[in-house]
């Protein structure tokens, strides 16, 4: 029998694998959310109203009596969530304006922020991941508001995910806003993924984490960012 090719993709990745082959593999080909070119062409009026009716379609599959009190207006509550709340970081437009502040204070340490509460979705399942985002920054001349380094980590937590890409997406924009290489990132989060379905392991957290410029270079500066993460309240 002849051996089938093997297609790669540019994550190495073997495109003849099926999804069952696939299983609950983490598998992400590039740092940016997967989104076609069109994703945002349709409204988002148009967008609840096409989700509404495909979830009607699911609720239905399932044999759930959409005339009762409880679950007729399920249907649209979820379009409204996926598109108004939950995966709200997929559009653009809902990116949080990043305003900037010199550094009058001459503050040249880094500035930790930790314990930031995100809640996501596993791109796999679609089930929830939730967890606290630590995140630390060096000033080159500008410094950011707190709330917004909230807001980026939100920003990025509000789309299907998985926890690899979050972390290098938050890092990233932090570096791009604030011009400085000097970021560090670590996400710890539980994943339903995990805890509710398959292995339904409910006591472990996965922890990823991110860093670039002196972070990276000098483990003096990495090993104080965790021990300021580590401090009690």
């Amino acid at each position: 029998m002849k051996q089938k090719e093997t297609l790669l993709n540019s994550a190495g990745i073997d495109l003849n694998q099926t999804i069952d082959d696939l299983g609950d593999e983490h598998i992400s080909s590039s740092h940016e959310t997967p989104l076609r070119e069109d994703a945002f062409e349709m409204d988002d009026d148009l967008k609840m109203e096409l989700i509404e009716k495909h979830f009607k379609g699911i609720m239905n599959i399932l044999g759930l009596d959409l005339t009762d009190d409880s679950l007729k207006g399920t249907p649209k509550r979820v379009a409204k969530m996926f598109i108004k709340e939950v995966f709200s970081g997929l559009d653009p437009k809902n990116k949080p304006e990043v305003k900037l502040f010199q550094n009058k204070y001459r503050y040249n340490e880094m500035l930790v922020e930790k314990d930031i509460t995100f809640f996501s979705h596993c791109e796999h399942h679609f089930v929830p991941i939730y967890g606290k985002a630590h995140v630390a920054y060096i000033s080159k001349g500008n410094v950011i508001g707190l709330s917004k380094i909230n807001r980026i980590v939100q920003y990025f937590a509000k789309r299907p995910q998985v926890q690899e890409r979050l972390t290098v997406q938050i890092g990233n924009e932090l570096k791009m806003a604030l011009g400085t290489d000097d970021v560090a990132i670590i996400l710890d989060a539980d994943h339903m993924c995990v805890s509710s379905r398959g292995v339904r392991d409910t006591t472990s957290s996965t922890v990823t984490s991110f860093y670039s410029g002196q972070f990276e270079n000098d483990p003096q500066k990495r090993n104080e960012f965790l021990k300021y993460i580590s401090m009690a309240r």
